[in-house]
């Protein structure tokens, strides 16, 4: 994506598996809702299970970016919010598996929530993404 610039200032502290910045210069930019861990059918993905939540918020993520054109790299902004923020480390390692770019993280931020639309969810993860506009 040479349309957006990935960006770590000297003025602030060095981010752990994000990037501070994401400049957008140019393309079409695509809000991802929050996704959940409920599969094609709706059925609920890993009751229970923090890390199989999360695999799945990130394979629906993937379906939801490639639909429109795009692919992971594609996204420059994620928001994440967590019923229990003791998993963050769970949450990273399986992150990683869907972005290996160490240098073209996006941004992100994460929340820590009492609760979210149902009891049997533990994380929802929504995204901003820029598609390159082709000429």
């Amino acid at each position: 994506m040479a349309n957006v610039n990935f960006v770590n200032p000297s003025t602030i502290h060095s981010p752990l598996g994000y990037s501070h910045v994401a400049e957008v210069k140019e393309g079409k930019i695509v809000f991802i809702s929050g996704q959940i861990a409920r599969d094609k059918k709706g059925d609920l993905v890993g009751k229970d299970n923090f890390t199989a939540q999360v695999r799945q918020a990130f394979e629906n993520l993937k379906s939801a970016i490639e639909s429109v054109g795009g692919t992971l790299s594609n996204i420059v902004k994620l928001n994440y919010y967590v019923v229990d923020m003791s998993r963050l480390q769970d949450l990273r390692a399986v992150r990683d598996t869907f972005f290996r770019d160490k240098e073209r993280m996006p941004a992100s931020t994460l929340v820590g929530v009492t609760r979210l639309a149902h009891p049997d969810l533990l994380v929802e993860i929504e995204a901003v993404a820029v598609i390159d506009i082709q000429s």
